[in-house]
Parts: structure tokens; C-alpha cells; sequence
């Protein structure tokens, strides 16, 4: 099944997608939008577009395990997306996952207005690596 992950932001959102057998996390792209229910309908329209089974929305927890402001409008953004598709839609933890995508463009030397376009669907393929990942290990648990 495609699973599409989305990091959820106030001006920008990224979007990313696995291939069927949920071992690659691929971006796929970043919506700049900042009305969330014109959002929800892009996204919505983007996981039809590529067959997505499942959306994942990463949600912003603190360091400290507590959320905040900003993870209540991403759930807000779930609920959403629950509206406008038949899919499930999962909340995942999305910690310093932004941070992480800023370290993969700085490695690979990507500045200025490229990284700002891209730094959100990057976020998002981290996100999505993260889930693919614990789909993995709890289906080996599962065996």
C-alpha cells in the first residue's frame, strides 16, 4: 500500500509517498497555502492522485513529550483530512525532523530560496522513513 506523509506547516507543507511495498519514502512536493480547509482539499486530491492508502500527519511534540499549540492544529488538520478522504489518518511523531532535514540540505549544500522550497517535503520523507520504519519492525514482532 502507498502511504502519503505530510509536515504540516502555517505557510508551507511538504508531502511524501512510499511505493507500494512501503520500503521507499520518495517527496513528492511542497504547497504553499496557508488556508488549512484549501489544504486539506490539495491533500486530499494529492493522495487520490498517487493511490495513497493511508495518510500520515506528522505531529510536532515537544522535547519534553508535551504538546503543544502547534500539535492542536495539526491534529485540527487531521481531522480534516479525515473529512475529505476515506483513508485512515494516523498522527506520528514528527521530532526534530526539521531539524534533520536542514542537516541533509546543509550536506548537500542547498541554500536560499531551493532550500526553502524544499525543506518541508524533505521534513516529510523523514517523517514517512519513520513510520515505514516502525510498519517494518512491528510486523517482524508479528512473525
Amino acid at each position: 500500500m502507498k502511504i502519503m506523509a505530510i509536515d504540516y506547516g502555517d505557510a508551507r507543507t511538504g508531502f511524501a509517498i512510499s511505493d507500494r511495498s512501503e520500503f521507499l519514502a520518495s517527496p513528492i512536493g511542497t504547497v504553499p497555502e496557508r488556508n488549512a480547509e484549501r489544504l486539506a482539499d490539495k491533500a486530499a486530491q494529492t493522495a487520490a492522485e498517487y493511490g495513497a492508502g493511508e495518510i500520515i500527519v506528522g505531529l510536532p511534540i515537544n522535547m519534553n513529550g508535551m504538546e503543544g499549540p502547534r500539535a492542536e492544529k495539526c491534529r485540527a488538520f487531521a481531522e480534516l483530512l479525515k473529512e475529505r478522504t476515506d483513508l485512515p489518518v494516523r498522527m506520528w511523531d514528527e521530532r526534530s525532523t526539521t531539524v534533520t532535514a536542514h542537516n541533509i540540505l546543509n550536506e548537500t549544500n542547498v541554500r536560499g530560496k531551493a532550500r526553502k522550497a524544499v525543506v518541508d517535503t524533505v521534513a516529510a520523507t523523514i517523517i514517512l522513513e519513520g513510520y515505514l520504519e516502525y510498519r517494518r519492525k512491528k510486523a517482524k514482532q508479528a512473525d
